[in-house]
């Protein structure tokens, strides 16, 4: 799963797919409709690879949530929760040691939106975690 060319953009609320780079901006083109637009570094752009979520040891890759959130919903999408405590339950399942004081409701929302958009479009995959788990056999 390569996250290193999909946007978050502040204020924004879908995810963008990176087109091309010019000196003082992006093209980014939206997941949900294809419209394209330019995107500035004022705008609060963020690709989802240097996006992590804290928790009570260290910080995990987006990449790493994602993935955990695959293998529970078997390559599905979310159903997400209206309550609050029912997706603070749902996101310690995916990751037992979130942060509680520093991961807010509104945090785990856009997780869980963002999951399944790239869902949707085919982005989300084991392909890193597993290619992890062979090199660490083979240190062994």
């Amino acid at each position: 799963m390569d996250l290193s060319n999909i946007l978050s953009i502040t204020g924004k609320g879908s995810l963008y797919k990176l087109i091309s780079r010019a000196p003082n901006n992006f093209i980014v083109e939206s997941l949900e409709d294809g419209h394209r637009f330019p995107a500035f570094s004022h705008d609060g752009v963020a690709t989802l690879d240097n996006i992590a979520i804290f928790t009570e040891e260290e910080e995990v890759s987006l990449q790493s949530v994602f993935q955990s959130i695959f293998k529970k919903e078997n390559g599905q999408k979310v159903a997400v929760p209206k309550d609050n405590n029912a997706l603070k339950s749902y996101f310690a399942e995916v990751l037992p040691n979130y942060d509680r004081d520093r991961v807010y409701v509104s945090n785990i929302k856009k997780v869980l939106a963002w999951y399944n958009i790239l869902v949707e479009h085919n982005l989300v995959d084991l392909e890193e975690e597993q290619n992890e788990e062979k090199a660490e056999e083979t240190k062994e």
